[in-house]
């Protein structure tokens, strides 16, 4: 379906890109990815915000007429009373026709919406360099042999709004059952289905569970999943098969007894990464480590002889102490502090040295013993294209689970964050030393910003809690509470007692005009099974030979 209004089309002309309307279309989408971007050159005149041209209120997400440069609110209607034909959302992009009294879908629209929100972000972000060019966007045409294996083929309607649509243009929101105290593996499942790089993954059937020999394998049911996620049955679902593949491949969270949410989310990383085609144990490319892997780089220093060893080990996710204590009242803390103190505030530890003494004396431990004081920093040597944070609510005393006792701490998140302060080539570039430069010196902000798409919050205590989450479907935010879905707000989002935390990068780093390696182990697999095909076929006709001579 290219379209749902018979206006617009009449309205651009058979020229799409040369029409007035197209053109104010793509200069309102510029001006509002221009605004919303973080990183903005340090000398620019001051622009006032857009105000609602009958009540004069500024405008946070104004709606434009393409046919002048009246900009209004939806408040007693001033949008709808000025309209002459079309305007547009410049937030969302979304068209609203005066004809048809409703917002309509458009293909030329959503491409142009595309490539004017991408061409702006070029211009302005500072990822250009002469030595690393980004590729620039080109918009997908199919080849010949693409155009073959589309032919004939019946294109999905979206099951909300009945236009022909791909994921990204509409996202199912569909509860889970709670299968007695499950909750744990609800908000996990929630934050996989709405992890954007995952979703592309397994809706791209990089994974068919139809075709896969491997038993207990959680790639099969993530693949389940978004089957039944993205099918038009609105009945909330029971990941039953999950969670029993779950408990074969993880004994320590099995049972109905209460789990911990991350304790969850960090054995299913393991699982599908296992069961992945072509994973390995040393620099894997499969989907887990292309979405979550990072590196973090730990400075060891002897304070002694001022010796340094750096190690890098990877990570999937960052575990952040909190402020408080358990039990104890507390003002809050955020993010941020989070992070400078796991990153620049140094962590002393004590090693004790045993002197070599001679074997004829008595061993005086006592005397024979030093004690070496050596500081350690974290940074963050590699980011991933998505960030998990989890907030280290549950404080173990002993190695008993039920002496835990939780930290009901309030943290503050922002929206979005520029992880650059925290990396290693920043702090190596602005001078460990000097603190305050980190907040001045000019590095790859662009490529460090990420937004946030997902958060899980515990509610009550360790023995009678319960998890629920948020989660971003485009610009929309909703609670999840196991079977029940809601809409919410950002507002809402933010306000909440979170425990982990889900950030997705704005502008993910890849190598230009090279073939993913996805392909390429795809390929040679296929290439390999062909050669063994003929292999089996030339030792079969050996034998047929063979047995032809002896008769």
């Amino acid at each position: 379906m290219a379209t749902s209004c018979p206006h617009i089309s009449v309205a651009l002309g058979e020229e799409v890109s040369d029409s007035d309307i197209a053109k104010k279309f793509k200069s309102v989408i510029s001006w509002n990815t221009y605004r919303s971007q973080p990183v903005r050159p340090a000398k620019r005149r001051k622009i006032a915000a857009p105000v609602c041209g009958t009540c004069d209120i500024s405008l946070s997400r104004p709606f434009a007429c393409l046919h002048c440069s009246y900009a209004a609110c939806w408040r007693d209607d001033h949008a709808v009373n000025h309209l002459r034909d079309s305007g547009v959302d410049a937030k969302t992009g979304s068209l609203f026709c005066a004809e048809c009294d409703d917002f309509v879908y458009d293909s030329k629209i959503e491409a142009l919406h595309l490539s004017a929100m991408v061409s702006a972000e070029e211009k302005r972000t500072k990822y250009q360099s002469s030595k690393h060019p980004r590729e620039t966007y080109k918009p997908w045409t199919p080849s010949l042999k693409e155009l073959e294996a589309l032919d004939g083929v019946e294109r999905i309607p979206c099951h909300a709004c009945g236009v022909g649509t791909t994921a990204d243009l509409c996202i199912r929101r569909r509860g889970l059952l709670n299968l007695g105290q499950t909750c744990y593996m609800n908000v996990v499942l929630q934050c996989f289905i709405h992890n954007p790089l995952l979703r592309n993954y397994f809706l791209s059937d990089k994974h068919n569970c139809k075709q896969c020999k491997v038993e207990n394998c959680t790639c099969c049911e993530m693949d389940k999943l978004f089957t039944e996620i993205y099918s038009d049955d609105p009945v909330p679902y029971g990941p039953i098969t999950f969670l029993a593949t779950t408990w074969k491949a993880s004994a320590e969270i099995s049972g109905y007894a209460q789990q911990d949410a991350h304790e969850f989310f960090m054995a299913n990383l393991n699982h599908i990464h296992s069961t992945s085609r072509g994973c390995t144990n040393v620099s894997c490319n499969c989907i887990i480590h292309s979405t979550f892997s990072g590196s973090l780089q730990s400075d060891v220093t002897c304070d002694r002889c001022g010796n340094v060893t750096t190690t890098i080990d990877p990570v999937l996710d960052i575990s952040l102490e909190l402020k408080g204590k358990a039990g104890e009242a507390s003002s809050g803390d955020t993010l941020g502090a989070c992070l400078r103190r796991h990153v620049l505030n140094p962590s002393v530890i004590h090693v004790l040295i045993f002197v070599k003494i001679d074997s004829r004396k008595p061993k005086n431990w006592g005397k024979n013993t030093a004690v070496l004081n050596v500081s350690r920093h974290h940074h963050i040597q590699k980011l991933p294209p998505v960030l998990a944070f989890q907030f280290k609510r549950f404080e173990h005393k002993t190695n008993d689970r039920s002496s835990a006792r939780k930290i009901d701490t309030p943290i503050r998140f922002p929206a979005s964050i520029n992880m650059e302060p925290y990396t290693t080539h920043f702090l190596k570039e602005a001078g460990k030393e000097n603190v305050g430069s980190l907040l001045s010196y000019p590095g790859r902000e662009a490529m460090c910003e990420y937004d946030l798409f997902a958060v899980i919050n515990h509610e009550g205590q360790i023995n009678n809690g319960h998890y629920t989450n948020y989660a971003r479907c485009k610009d929309e935010w909703y609670r999840f509470d196991d079977d029940k879905v809601t809409p919410s707000s950002l507002g809402a989002c933010l306000s909440s007692n979170a425990y982990m935390c889900f950030y997705v990068k704005r502008h993910l780093d890849y190598k230009p005009n090279m073939t993913p390696t996805y392909v390429l182990t795809r390929e040679t697999e296929a290439q390999r099974e062909k050669e063994l095909e003929k292999e089996k076929a030339a030792r079969m006709k050996e034998v047929e030979d063979d047995l032809l001579s002896m008769l």
